[in-house]
């Protein structure tokens, strides 16, 4: 009796789905609902590198309620819908006023290569006339593109695709002059157009013996403002002298293909040097309060992030990392920012075409 039961709903929701998808069949027949896909892309595209996919559905009477877009997942791309809102306008077409909803969504190549976006279903509301209020799905047509790798990025382990990248660095205390007992922090801010937060590099700490190194969490941070996105990493490396003598936090260069230009450019961080005076045996004069506190910050950091890995552990099971942040909700959306610490080193082997190899 049960088996009956569940495969008369079973049916009957099949049935219902078919009836849904059929109703936009007359009006896709008869030329008065349209929808196209295009890449709006100039010059090379490379890794790593965002590429705008415009869908556009047209009616020629008018939407009677919103447009759902179900993403698909195509290996060795990053597909985001970070426009939760389409562009609307109306146009004239054959001598009649058309509706026209352009959607953009984000694609994101993680290596070299010829690619298909496989047709994406899009759930409709639109009048249909004489048949009334129509609501179905449809599909858009299946986009191909090809991702190359210019000769200059052969040899670079990672870059960061963008038309403008900035790279800045800063310290709080001069580090000419210190004692043991002393703490500076070294902060690394990037960002960068067109590129995701979790796409920028990361900065390697210099650990040397007398001068202790402890990372925090990087700060994350995307926007999106009518179409113009923007990524920004903030790196902040806690420094602790502990001996005396002279150390240097050597120099970085972070390579750039400026989207602009076509072309290969580096971006560097100047080195620091850093000069310990004094005994060993004794905190600087003058600053325990400052140095017990940064200690302290210290500790509470490393505890905190202990904490967050269970939870971020759940949050990943359960969201994929290309779903749009907005569906996440807030406080979901601050976990995973933190989250990608635990999943970025791997990020430069995925955009690195020469290191593609288990992906």
């Amino acid at each position: 009796m049960k088996r009956l039961l569940l495969s008369g709903l079973l049916l009957a929701v099949i049935s219902q789905s078919s009836t849904a998808e059929s109703e936009l069949e007359p009006l896709l027949a008869n030329g008065s609902l349209a929808i196209e896909s295009r890449l709006d892309q100039r010059g090379t595209l490379v890794p790593g590198q965002r590429a705008k996919m415009i869908i556009e559905v047209a009616t020629s009477n008018w939407f009677t309620g919103g447009t759902r877009i179900r993403l698909p997942e195509v290996p060795g791309l990053v597909i985001l819908q970070t426009d939760q809102f389409a562009a609307n306008a109306s146009e004239t077409r054959d001598g009649a006023t058309w509706v026209v909803q352009r959607w953009t969504i984000d694609i994101y190549p993680q290596r070299a290569g010829d690619f298909t976006v496989p047709p994406m279903a899009l759930t409709l509301k639109v009048n249909g006339g004489e048949l009334g209020n129509l609501e179905g799905e449809a599909t858009s047509p299946a986009l191909a593109f090809s991702v190359s790798l210019p000769a200059s990025l052969e040899q670079a382990d990672f870059w960061v695709a963008s038309p403008a990248y900035r790279v800045e660095q800063e310290t709080s205390r001069a580090t000419d002059a210190l004692k043991p007992g002393d703490a500076f922090e070294r902060t690394i801010s990037f960002e960068a157009r067109d590129v995701l937060a979790m796409m920028l590099p990361e900065v390697s700490e210099t650990r040397q013996p007398g001068l202790a190194a402890y990372p925090a969490a990087a700060q994350l941070e995307n926007s999106n403002n009518r179409g113009q996105s923007e990524g920004k990493r903030v790196q902040t490396i806690s420094y602790l002298a502990e001996q005396p003598g002279n150390y240097l936090l050597p120099a970085q260069d972070f390579f750039w293909w400026d989207t602009r230009n076509q072309s290969l450019k580096v971006l560097n961080i100047p080195a620091i040097e850093v000069r310990v005076v004094g005994d060993a045996g004794q905190l600087a004069a003058g600053s325990p309060d400052k140095n017990t506190s940064l200690s302290w910050q210290i500790l509470l950091s490393a505890a905190l992030a202990l904490l967050g890995i269970a939870a971020v552990g759940t949050l990943l099971a359960r969201y994929r990392p290309w779903q749009p942040l907005a569906a996440l909700g807030e406080p979901a959306q601050a976990l995973w920012r933190r989250s990608l610490e635990l999943r970025k080193p791997a990020l430069p082997r995925r955009l690195n075409p020469d290191n593609n190899a288990g992906d």
